[in-house]
């Protein structure tokens, strides 16, 4: 425990040294959103009084292809420029290090997500969410930003250099266009809406966009941990085992 604390405090010093990337996953996140609201806003069709209110939750999860994408850059660069094994020739286990990175993960994302919040609530968004609520809301973000993270570590250990593990956010950010975050699933051509409704973001929209309003979330929630405990579970594995065949 000792060790994985260290090493969090390292990574989010490493977080706060890269400017440049840490500032990008904060505004760009905040600038999608505007884009979207008033530039196509009023075009697209949603339940909701305000298209804010619809595309909210979907904003929220493109946070995570930002930070994530930092994860998986900084894991490679741990291992490219033999860092690592100065950690272990100091008894590190290697899954503090990548634990490290994931929490360093989380905190980016908490940021990133509260500047989203910030700046929807600024533009009219308003929510029926309670204590409860908002602790729900809190814990299924860092549900998937938890999975999301090791997934970007796997992909961070698979790549030789950190431009390669960047591209791991284009996989990521991906999801939640092709999900019901921005537009309804109705509206999509019939082979993108099976996609959209068998993917791990759309429960997850619709857990968040059920507890930011009040409405029942119904089997998605169920679904949404189901897709984010399996992912957590197999990227775990595969980091442990890619991990240990990169330092052998």
């Amino acid at each position: 425990m000792h060790e994985t604390f260290t090493m969090s405090r390292r990574s989010v010093r490493l977080t706060l040294r890269e400017v440049d990337g840490f500032l990008t996953s904060l505004i760009l996140p905040v600038m999608i959103m505007l884009l979207f609201v008033y530039l196509f806003g009023g075009a697209i069709e949603t339940p909701t009084e305000q298209y804010v209110d619809f595309v909210l939750p979907g904003v929220l999860l493109m946070c995570t292809g930002f930070v994530s994408a930092l994860t998986a850059t900084s894991v490679t660069r741990d291992m490219s420029e033999g860092i690592v094994d100065r950690f272990r020739s100091m008894g590190v286990s290697g899954g503090s290090v990548l634990a490290g990175h994931v929490v360093s993960s989380l905190v980016r994302c908490g940021c990133a997500s509260a500047l989203v919040l910030a700046t929807a609530f600024l533009i009219g968004f308003r929510s029926q969410a309670g204590v409860l609520a908002w602790t729900g809301i809190a814990g299924v973000l860092a549900m998937f930003v938890f999975a999301v993270s090791w997934l970007a570590a796997v992909f961070g250990l698979l790549a030789r250099t950190p431009e390669g593990a960047s591209g791991f956010s284009f996989a990521i950010m991906f999801l939640p266009y092709a999900s019901n975050g921005f537009v309804p699933v109705g509206s999509m051509p019939g082979w993108v809406q099976s996609f959209a409704a068998n993917q791990p973001v759309t429960p997850v929209v619709d857990t968040l966009r059920g507890l930011l309003h009040g409405t029942p979330a119904g089997s998605a929630a169920w679904t949404a941990a189901a897709w984010c405990a399996g992912i957590t579970v197999v990227a775990v594995v595969l980091s442990v085992v890619l991990f240990r065949r990169r330092t052998a």
